[in-house]
């Protein structure tokens, strides 16, 4: 019902959810109060949810929270609609093609649950400061991203201070890797953060230059083969772009003429646009599952109608139905939430590069472009220019000549708003 451009809910329209709100179950906390405030406090404006990623997992959450009964909902997504997202991402028809993912679902949402106030917004995380995330309630991430979860596990994280509760943003996370997937609570300063498991994520699959070369055995190492050997020597000043059809034509067609000469079969364009861009198949019914305990969790967290999930829950659906919860440990040496330094020890004959590489391949801290700092002397600086060319001389240094056994060195990464202190110990 809506009268003079506002919409009234009809009676019964959130029973389902209402049954939740109005009584305290078997896992209610003895904290719990049910009733019509708890009520008004979902569908009001206090209680304002920021859905991050508008893709796979983010329609599916969108849908879920809206029929839910939340109706103030922001949703931040970089990406636009490519015709290969319709078949799991449905909240998009074939017109919406090339238009923003967060602006266009944000209209079909408010469209189909009348009242429901979605606020899209076209671009990246980082654009958004402080005061921006510190609006919401409950933060969401629904990315196919490592690196985004990161930053705004560090940034959400960061915001947070022990003397104003206002601060205290719990973050939800999703995330699917083909019939797996994961969904975990995380709280500031309580819980484990995301970078405290950043030594779980699967590495991406590579292959022995040698084979690719010499012995190739698989479609993978055909389209490898064309990519890392044949492109460099076709197009030396010309960077692979994945989403480019035809640099992904001409790899395919490579890849299948060298496929052909070992009888290999198996070769196609969807195979080479995963390898080159490292894409693991999305699955529809695990953005479905892991959507649903993720959105189920935001929603304990915001009537504290039951405990939430502690506070990591693992979903694998390859071989059947298989969940599993465990609570997942803070690490003191974390970098985001932990008190303490990681102590490194490397051999006494490493130089600095060496330790860059080191901090690169690292499971546990996967720096990009990381940047290292002693003291007040600088190691090594990605930038700006004159410093990284002033610094650049000591990547031949042996570590040793530049800090002490037992000293901090601090590593910081332009792309995330961490710092990573390490205690060097030579071996």
């Amino acid at each position: 019902m809506q009268v003079d451009g506002v919409v009234n809910d009809w009676p019964n329209r959130w029973r389902h959810p209402d049954v939740y709100m109005d009584r305290g179950g078997p896992f209610a906390p003895e904290s719990f109060i049910g009733g019509d405030e708890l009520k008004e406090f979902i569908h009001s404006e206090d209680c304002k949810i920021l859905v991050v990623g508008a893709g796979g997992l983010g329609c599916e959450l969108l849908k879920n929270l809206a029929l839910m009964g939340f109706k103030s909902i922001d949703v931040i997504d970089m990406d636009t609609i490519d015709v290969s997202n319709l078949n799991r991402q449905f909240l998009f028809r074939y017109k919406d093609v090339g238009k923003s993912k967060a602006e266009v679902a944000a209209e079909f949402i408010m469209k189909r649950v009348p009242g429901c106030v979605v606020t899209p917004y076209f671009g990246k995380i980082q654009d958004k400061d402080e005061e921006y995330y510190s609006q919401f309630a409950i933060i969401i991430c629904g990315l196919d991203s490592v690196e985004a979860r990161r930053w705004m596990n560090a940034t959400v994280l960061s915001m947070y201070d022990e003397d104003d509760p206002s601060t205290l943003k719990p973050i939800v996370d999703g995330g699917t890797e083909g019939f797996k997937g994961q969904s975990r609570v995380i709280i500031p300063k309580s819980t484990a953060c995301y970078e405290c498991s950043l030594d779980m994520q699967t590495k991406p699959v590579t292959f022995p230059i040698c084979t690719i070369a010499n012995t190739p055995r698989m479609p993978e190492h055909c389209i490898q083969y064309a990519s890392i050997l044949l492109w460099p020597k076709e197009y030396p000043t010309t960077k692979i772009d994945g989403d480019d059809p035809d640099h992904i034509n001409w790899l395919f067609n490579e890849a299948s003429k060298r496929a052909e000469e070992y009888g290999i079969r198996g070769v196609t364009r969807t195979l080479t646009m995963g390898v080159v861009k490292n894409i693991i198949p999305a699955i529809a019914s695990t953005n479905a599952i892991v959507a649903a305990a993720t959105a189920n969790e935001a929603f304990k967290l915001a009537t504290s109608c039951a405990a939430t999930v502690n506070n990591y829950m693992m979903y694998v659906g390859d071989e059947g139905l298989y969940t599993y919860t465990f609570p997942l440990e803070k690490k003191a040496d974390c970098p985001v939430c932990g008190t303490e330094s990681v102590k490194l020890a490397i051999p006494a004959t490493w130089k600095l590069h060496e330790l860059m590489e080191s901090l690169l391949e690292r499971q546990g801290t996967q720096m990009k472009k990381p940047s290292l700092a002693c003291g007040d002397r600088s190691l090594y600086m990605q930038g700006p220019p004159p410093l990284e060319a002033a610094t650049r001389p000591n990547l031949e240094k042996l570590v040793s000549e530049l800090v002490k056994e037992g000293d901090t060195v601090v590593v910081t990464d332009s792309g995330l708003p961490i710092s990573l202190k390490l205690v060097i110990h030579f071996e």
